[in-house]
């Protein structure tokens, strides 16, 4: 019987600190400012006809100088998962979330459809976060090429 509630506030306690390094880690991502909720879908075809909200990965974006690095929401690395640098990303269109899709992404997400290095992604994120995203695409150093659709 001791054994049995050992074992269980030990589970019980790793499960916490599991928890608790979950958090620390968010907090340590957006401490040094410039991050916004933003969800992934990489390598995306580009014949997609119908959208059915797979392949959609939550995750928080970073601006860091010329770059975002993108962290996925529900790991413990604190490395990003993907680097976006700005003079690779290419903007292709906006629309908003399709079918399924909907379910998939937060309720006020517009999906923007982007080239980066040859491949084809799709990120989704909040208005407020969009204009912010297109203005540090926008706002490049003299010289680079930037394109914004």
């Amino acid at each position: 019987m001791v054994l049995a509630l050992l074992v269980s506030g030990i589970v019980v306690l790793l499960v916490l600190l599991g928890l608790f390094v979950f958090g620390l880690r968010r907090r340590l991502i957006q401490r040094s400012g410039g991050t916004f909720d933003c969800s992934l879908r990489w390598n995306v075809p580009e014949t997609d006809p119908t959208p059915d909200g797979k392949g959609w990965v939550y995750g928080v974006a970073r601006y860091n100088s010329d770059r975002i690095e993108w962290f996925r929401v529900f790991s413990y690395a604190y490395r990003p998962r993907r680097l976006l640098e700005r003079a690779s990303i290419e903007v292709l269109e906006r629309r908003p979330p399709l079918g399924d899709e909907e379910l998939a992404l937060l309720s006020d997400a517009v999906v923007l459809i982007c080239a980066h290095r040859g491949t084809r992604l799709e990120l989704a994120m909040s208005e407020d976060a969009l204009t912010g995203f297109l203005a540090w695409l926008e706002a490049a150093p003299p010289g680079q090429r930037v394109n914004v659709a």
